[in-house]
C-alpha cells in the first residue's frame, strides 16, 4: 500500500500505475464527464460502478466507488463526518488495508484499488474504490431468482469457515454482502472488519447475524429460496472445514 498526500488529506493506492490518482477520482462528476459510469447499486445510499479503462493503461475490470456514510443514531447528527483519531484508524484506510492483506493471501475478497481520507478540522470524510466482481450478484438477488444446490450451500459454509479460521471478523455478515459468481463466493463490505484471535463466541455471533439476515429477507420476500434445510447444509460445510 502506498500513501499519497493531498491538499485536503490522504490517498492510499495499491497499484503503482495509479500514482497520478487525484481526489477527483472519488467523485461521481469526474466519471460522468468521462462517460465512464456503467451502473449503480442502491441501498441507503448509492454505490457507483465505473469503467477505468480511459485512465488506466492496462485493460482492467470495472471499479466500485463507495462513499462512507454513517448509520443508526449518529446519522441524525452527521451524515458522513467521522472523528479523526489517526490515519490508520479511519474507516477507509482500515478497510483498504484489510482488503489488501486478504487479497494478497488469496482470500475471496474484492481487490482494493484506492481509498481517500479528506480532513476538515477534527473530522474526516472518506471514500474507497474496489474492483467489481465480474458477473456476480448478491445472495438475495440470486435466491430471489433460483435456489442453490446442496453443494453450493456447503461451499458457502466452507468459505465462511476459512475466513473464521484466519481470524477475519466481518462486522456486517449478511446475505447482501456475499456475492456469487462463476468463480464461487466473494465476501464484500469489510467496513469495521478486522483480524482478531479466533474465538467460538464471535464466530457464532457472526453466523447468527447471517441467519438473521436470511430470515429477514425471507420475511420480506416469501418466495426467497431459503429454508432451514439450506441453513443446515451451510453449517455442515462450515463444520467440515
Amino acid at each position: 500500500m502506498q500513501i499519497k498526500r493531498t491538499q485536503a488529506g490522504y490517498i492510499a493506492f495499491y497499484q503503482s500505475e495509479l500514482k497520478s490518482i487525484t481526489p477527483d477520482w472519488f467523485t461521481f462528476d469526474y466519471w460522468q464527464e468521462l462517460g465512464a459510469v456503467t451502473g449503480s447499486s442502491k441501498g441507503r445510499y448509492t454505490t457507483w460502478f465505473v469503467s477505468p479503462q480511459s485512465i488506466v493503461p492496462a485493460p482492467t475490470a470495472e471499479w466500485v466507488l463507495r462513499h462512507y456514510y454513517r448509520g443508526g443514531l449518529m446519522e441524525k447528527f452527521s451524515r458522513d463526518a467521522y472523528l479523526y483519531t489517526g490515519l490508520k484508524r479511519t474507516r477507509a484506510i482500515a478497510e483498504f488495508s484489510l482488503l489488501a492483506r486478504l487479497h494478497e493471501e488469496g482470500f475471496a475478497v474484492p481487490k482494493p484499488i484506492a481509498a481517500q481520507v479528506q480532513r476538515s478540522g477534527i473530522h474526516y470524510r472518506a471514500d474507497i474504490i474496489i474492483e467489481r466482481i465480474e458477473g456476480a450478484q448478491d445472495l438475495v438477488a440470486k435466491l430471489a431468482a433460483s435456489e442453490m444446490s446442496q453443494e453450493e450451500w456447503q461451499a458457502l459454509g466452507a468459505q465462511i469457515a476459512k475466513f473464521h479460521q484466519r481470524g477475519v471478523y466481518h462486522a456486517d455478515l449478511n446475505a447482501k454482502n456475499i456475492l456469487i459468481s462463476d468463480h464461487g463466493f466473494t465476501l464484500i463490505d469489510f467496513d469495521r472488519g478486522e483480524i482478531r484471535p479466533p474465538s467460538p463466541k464471535w464466530q457464532q455471533a457472526n453466523l447468527d447475524r447471517l441467519l438473521r439476515s436470511f430470515n429477514k429477507e425471507k420475511n420480506k420476500l416469501p418466495a426467497l429460496q431459503f429454508n432451514e434445510r439450506n441453513w443446515q447444509q451451510l453449517l455442515a460445510g462450515y463444520r467440515k472445514s
